[in-house]
């Protein structure tokens, strides 16, 4: 298992240019990033800390030598901590048919419980992790590194392990879900 590093102090190169720049206001901010085009994502880890799993947008590649990835989760969220701890995660890209696991994994289930593995069959990645075989993509990682910037914490993951389908990824931009049109298939 890798070591983790934090940093809970601003870089300073930040901190020299904050006085020079205003910072945007929230609203306008939370506004415009409405309409990027993010990838559905639930992270999830199991271990000594338990099994947890999140629905995240901020997710990307960090190197394919070795490969990395990494993904943003809310320091508020209790997966955030049990990613520390279990020092693994599964990034599971969802197919476009998988909206309602999503929305179980975002705290608002159109039914049952929030968070609750049962809305889906998962089976167990190399790392312990829960990983959902019919999703798109999915990538098991071991933590490399954590880093606290604002209210989320950077997770950049070593891939231990990668599945890949022909499956259409779920999108989501504007506060929707939404299906890419027709994708091209790999050779």
């Amino acid at each position: 298992m890798s070591t983790l590093q934090k940093s809970d102090t601003p870089s300073p190169a930040l901190t020299a240019v904050e006085p020079r720049f205003p910072t945007v206001d929230r609203t306008a901010f939370v506004s415009a990033m409405s309409g990027a085009v993010t990838s559905v994502n639930i992270i999830t880890t199991d271990g000594q800390a338990g099994l947890f799993g999140v629905t995240v947008s901020a997710m990307a590649s960090v190197s394919a030598d070795p490969p990395m990835l990494l993904v943003c989760v809310n320091r508020r969220s209790p997966a955030r901590e049990a990613i520390d701890a279990n020092g693994v995660f599964c990034v599971n890209l969802l197919a476009a048919h998988q909206d309602s696991i999503s929305d179980v994994f975002a705290g608002h289930p159109r039914e049952g419980q929030a968070f609750d593995f049962s809305c889906a069959e998962w089976e167990p990645a190399a790392t312990g992790a829960a990983r959902l075989p019919d999703a798109a993509s999915t990538f098991d990682c071991v933590v490399h590194s954590s880093h606290d910037v604002g209210t989320h914490t950077i997770f950049v993951g070593r891939v231990v392990d990668v599945t890949a389908t022909q499956r259409a990824p779920l999108a989501h931009c504007r506060r929707a879900y939404c299906h890419p049109a027709t994708l091209p298939t790999s050779n």
